[in-house]
């Protein structure tokens, strides 16, 4: 069996809004437990016998008339795999030999849909596919394995993981291809209302994280929606106010930059039976299929060659598809990026009234990223592109803030583990360490390509990220440049104005250059208190036109060991270069490589809840523009 468009007009605004009030716990009615504790035609069922009916049956028949459908599949059900296994064979296969994406999301759809009905114990829909990385590619004659799980049931929505990897037989090496996250519902036959069984009895802890990160997911996508159209409003005014702004000035009037209109694609599908299950309803992955089929071509068209799906922001299903219908797929590159680039894909559907009528209605929007295999050295993978019509501005602007999102997402939510950044601190190796120090910093702030992310009143916040995510925050500074040197580089100003550290204490001062500090953090969205040992490098100019530089560095110090009730946390790479503008002003230039210690500091602003880099910046400007020299000590 396999996924169902939408027959009854859901939307997935609507079901994140019911779940929003929590799982409904329902009683299982006393009726229901006599009923199985009966054997037909003779007395009570032995104790021992009836606990293996319910085991069999997977949980108690409700009472008569109960309405509550998918609370009747057992009382503490667990998470089971279902797993596929494919062969690849040519006829799945592009005209490379290489397992065709479209392909793999019909198998992965209906993985899905089989793993969603067999907890909620009813037919199931999909409301959307999102979250999908491709990292390897299948080829014929090697074996896909597909396997999915329920991670988390909500009231009447669930999140399906789906974890896919490919094996060479002749290896016998097995490689991951992707992860993805679905959202399903079930869908009743009648008109009872739905109400899922909670996900339950996790073993593992793989199973615990996934189910405590599908509520982080789930509040992502909502936080997602209601934040784009207010960074898409903050993307315009940069676009407007600062057109030179990198990462998102306008392209228009560059002579090289491709019109995103020459990229169009549209093609149309009769739905016939073999596309349809048997309520009639169109598969959601063999509708996947056709748009990544129509992407694939608008993104062909735009680079001469056939690049590689990498990701998909979304397949959301707006509305319902069934035999007959002519579904019409339009997509079109919507925004190039360094390595990378966003095709959107609508697909309208017509019955055959709509069709004589041109009244078409919208099921589906997705949007694809693509890249190109071996793409040499820093060379942009593809060509500029510029737009023609409000509708291609919107489109391209849209694009730089879903990037942004995605960008958020995929740091917020990873689970990797870092490798221990400290390094023994000691005074034989200061002169090591003060060098690889600033050497570091140095290097970070010669990265090109950083987009921007927020420019307003003197403060400008930008973001890269190639293999780790770096930030920058500009400050204009009407200050001398010394001025401000002096006071950032003692930290112990620091809590003065910036409210992440909530002390800083000195612990060693090797010379004038280094210095060892210990700072504790106040805890942020409900986490634990942090705590880091910092080495702090300074360096005056050598010459003219060289900035001051103020570089950290996490080290370990035998004499200031983990605090009780603070979390050990550690920074790469931070720190400030002071550019000299004049003798009472000064660019500074603050710059942070991201960790896990710092990322909960910096993940507001990268998905566009909140404005605290922005507001400690300023805090920072104001504070050195005040003559603390002398009001301090």
């Amino acid at each position: 069996m396999m996924t169902q468009s939408l027959q009854n007009g859901f939307s997935l605004e609507n079901h994140y809004l019911q779940d929003l009030k929590g799982p409904l716990f329902v009683p299982l009615p006393a009726q229901g437990a006599q009923i199985l504790g009966v054997r037909r035609g003779s007395g009570p069922v032995e104790p021992h016998k009836d606990q293996e009916i319910q085991r069999h049956w997977s949980g108690t028949v409700p009472a008569q008339g109960a309405s509550l459908l998918g609370s009747c599949r057992g009382q503490t059900p667990a998470p089971i795999d279902v797993q596929m296994c494919q062969s690849i064979q040519p006829c799945h296969a592009d005209h490379q030999g290489d397992l065709s994406a479209g392909q793999l999301l019909k198998w992965m759809d209906t993985i899905a849909c089989l793993a969603a009905e067999r907890h909620a114990g009813m037919a199931c829909v999909t409301l959307s596919m999102d979250d999908i990385q491709f990292e390897e590619t299948g080829r014929v004659g090697q074996v896909i394995t597909i396997k999915s799980k329920v991670n988390r049931a909500f009231t009447t929505s669930m999140e399906v993981g789906i974890r896919v990897s490919v094996q060479d037989v002749r290896e016998r090496v097995e490689r991951l291809v992707c992860v993805a996250y679905s959202t399903f519902v079930g869908k009743p036959a009648g008109p009872q209302k739905v109400v899922l069984q909670p996900v339950e009895n996790l073993c593992s802890a793989e199973e615990q994280l996934q189910h405590s990160l599908a509520t982080e997911r789930r509040r992502l996508r909502l936080y997602n929606e209601q934040t784009f159209s207010t960074l898409l409003q903050d993307y315009h005014a940069l676009a407007n106010g600062n057109g030179s702004a990198p990462g998102v000035c306008s392209r228009r009037d560059q002579l090289s930059a491709v019109s995103t209109e020459l990229t169009r694609a549209e093609s149309i599908e009769l739905v016939l039976p073999p596309h349809a299950n048997h309520h009639g309803n169109t598969f959601g992955g063999q509708i996947m299929a056709w748009m990544e089929n129509a992407a694939t071509v608008a993104a062909s068209r735009l680079c001469g060659c056939f690049p590689s799906l990498r990701s998909v922001d979304m397949f959301r299903f707006r509305g319902p598809s069934s035999v007959g219908d002519r579904l019409v797929f339009k997509a079109v590159v919507n925004n190039t990026f360094n390595n990378s680039i966003e095709v959107g894909v609508r697909v309208e559907a017509y019955n055959c009234e709509e069709w004589t009528a041109n009244k078409p209605r919208h099921i589906n929007s997705a949007f694809l990223i693509y890249q190109l295999a071996n793409t040499p050295g820093d060379a942009p993978a593809f060509p500029q592109v510029t737009y023609t019509s409000q509708d291609g501005e919107r489109r391209y602007m849209s694009a730089i803030v879903r990037k942004r999102i995605r960008m958020a997402g995929k740091h917020i939510l990873s689970c990797k583990e870092e490798a221990p950044i400290s390094v023994l601190w000691d005074k034989s190796n200061q002169v090591y360490l003060g060098y690889n120090n600033v050497a570091a910093l140095t290097v970070l702030a010669g990265k090109q390509d950083w987009e921007a992310s927020s420019i307003c009143d003197r403060i400008c916040v930008y973001v890269h990220e190639e293999e780790l995510l770096c930030v920058q925050v500009q400050m204009q500074v009407m200050t001398s440049a010394l001025h401000a040197f002096t006071l950032l580089a003692d930290l112990t100003l620091r809590p003065l104005w910036d409210t992440h550290y909530l002390s800083c204490e000195e612990v060693e001062r090797a010379d004038e250059e280094e210095t060892v500090y210990h700072i504790k953090c106040p805890p942020i969205n409900g986490g634990k208190s942090r705590d880091f040992v910092f080495l702090l490098s300074k360096r005056q100019p050598c010459k003219d036109g060289d900035p001051y530089v103020v570089a950290l560095r996490s080290v370990t110090v035998k004499t200031v060991p983990p605090v009780e009730g603070f979390l050990r946390s550690e920074a790469k790479c931070a720190g400030f270069l002071i550019h000299s503008l004049g003798l009472n002003s000064c660019r500074v230039c603050y710059y942070n490589q991201v960790t896990s210690g710092v990322l909960p500091y910096v993940a507001g602003n990268l998905a566009g809840w909140s404005k605290s880099m922005e507001e400690t910046a300023s805090a920072c400007t104001t504070f050195l523009e005040r003559d603390l020299i002398t009001s301090v000590f």
